[in-house]
C-alpha cells in the first residue's frame, strides 16, 4: 500500500502545520497510509481495539484533560497500551503539556510525537488536505496536458504524431501549458483528476528540430499552469482511409484513468488539417455540453422534426388526391 513517510509530514511547509518534534526521532521513517486522521478519545480509557496504527493520531484538549483525571497507575497503563500499538505518528494540539511518561515511552518505542499550537479542528483540517493530496492514487501518462479555454485537455497519441507541436501552437494562441511529454495524474476525488508536470521537466517542451525549450522563459508565466483538472481526452491518430471516423458526433467514447471515465475524441491527423483549430473547437463544444447544449443531439432533433413534418404533409396530400 502506498504510504507517506512521517518525516515528509514533519518537513512540509505548504500547509503550515506548525509541528515540533518532541520525541521518537528514530521513527521518522514510519509510514502513514490512510488520509483520515484519528482522534484517540476511546484509547484514553484503555480501549484501543479500533485504533489503526497507520493513521495519524491526534490528542487534543478533551483527551489530555480526561487523561489528567486518571489515577497515576491507570495513566501508566493507558500509555503502555497506546505505545505498544506501534503508532506511526502522534500529534498533541494547542501546545498542551505532554506527560513525561508519554515522552519517554514514545522515544523508547520510536513513535514520532509532535506538538502544534493549532487547535485540533484547525490541525485536522490542514493535515487532512495534506494527506489527501500526498496519498492520492497517481498515474503517469505519455502525453501533453494543456489548458484550452479553461478546459484541461489531455493530448494522447504515438510518439512523433505532433502533440507537442499542437501544444506549442495553442500556447501561441494564448492557451496555457501544464505538462509536456509525461503527465502526472492524481485522483483528488471519486470523479476528479488533477494533472501536473514532473518537477525536472516542468514548464519545458521537446520540439523536434528545436530541442528542449523553456515555455516559461519564452512566453512568460501567463503561458503555463502548475496543475489543471483533466476534463477531455483527445487522441491524435494517423488518418487511415480504411477506417470509419465519427462524422456526426453521436458516438461517445470514454477514456478511463484511475477508475474515472473521461470523454474522449479521436482526431485523425493529415497534413491538410488544422489541428490547433480543431482542438479549440473541441474544447468549446465540451463547454457547451457541460452547460447542457449538445450540437449533435440538437441537429438530430431538428432532422427528426423535419422528417416528421414531411411525412405528415405526404399523408395530407395523399388524402386530398383520394
Amino acid at each position: 500500500m502506498k504510504g507517506l513517510l512521517v518525516q515528509d509530514l514533519y518537513q512540509d511547509r505548504d500547509f503550515h502545520l506548525g509541528l515540533t518534534l518532541m520525541a521518537g526521532r528514530k521513527g521518522l521513517k514510519k509510514k502513514i497510509t490512510h488520509p483520515q486522521v484519528q482522534k484517540m478519545g476511546l484509547a484514553m480509557t484503555g480501549y484501543t481495539r479500533f485504533i489503526n496504527p497507520e493513521r495519524l493520531q491526534v490528542l487534543g484538549n478533551t483527551e489530555v484533560a480526561y487523561f489528567q483525571t486518571l489515577s497515576p497507575e491507570f495513566q501508566k497503563e493507558v500509555i503502555r497500551q497506546i505505545c505498544n500499538l506501534e503508532l506511526s505518528c502522534l500529534v498533541v494540539t494547542r501546545n498542551l503539556e505532554i506527560p513525561e511518561m508519554l515522552l519517554h515511552h514514545a522515544d523508547d518505542k520510536g513513535i514520532p510525537l509532535f506538538r502544534t499550537s493549532l487547535s485540533s479542528t484547525d490541525f485536522i483540517e490542514r493535515v487532512s488536505k495534506f494527506l489527501e493530496e500526498r496519498l492520492a492514487a497517481t498515474q503517469s501518462l505519455h502525453g501533453v496536458l494543456i489548458d484550452v479555454f479553461g478546459v484541461g485537455v489531455l493530448l494522447l497519441g504515438k510518439s512523433g504524431i505532433g502533440k507537442s507541436e499542437c501544444a506549442l501552437d495553442l500556447i501561441l494562441r494564448g492557451h496555457r501549458l501544464v505538462a509536456d511529454d509525461m503527465v502526472s495524474i492524481r485522483k483528488r476525488s471519486p470523479t476528479e483528476l488533477i494533472g501536473s508536470g514532473f518537477e525536472v521537466i516542468q514548464h519545458h517542451m521537446e520540439v523536434r528540430g528545436l530541442g528542449i525549450i523553456n515555455i516559461r522563459s519564452l512566453f512568460g508565466v501567463e503561458a503555463i499552469r502548475e496543475q489543471k483538472k483533466v476534463e477531455l481526452v483527445l487522441e491524435l491518430v494517423e488518418w487511415d482511409t480504411q477506417q470509419e471516423y465519427d462524422r456526426l458526433g453521436f458516438e461517445e467514447e470514454k477514456y478511463t484513468i484511475l477508475g474515472v471515465d473521461l470523454p474522449m475524441l479521436r482526431i485523425p491527423v493529415t497534413p491538410a488539417r488544422n489541428l490547433t483549430t480543431i482542438i479549440e473547437v473541441a474544447a468549446r463544444n465540451y463547454l457547451l455540453k457541460r452547460m447542457g447544449y449538445d450540437s449533435a443531439l440538437e441537429f438530430e432533433k431538428k432532422l427528426l422534426s423535419r422528417m416528421g413534418e414531411k411525412g405528415k404533409q405526404g399523408v395530407d396530400v395523399e388524402g386530398e388526391v383520394e
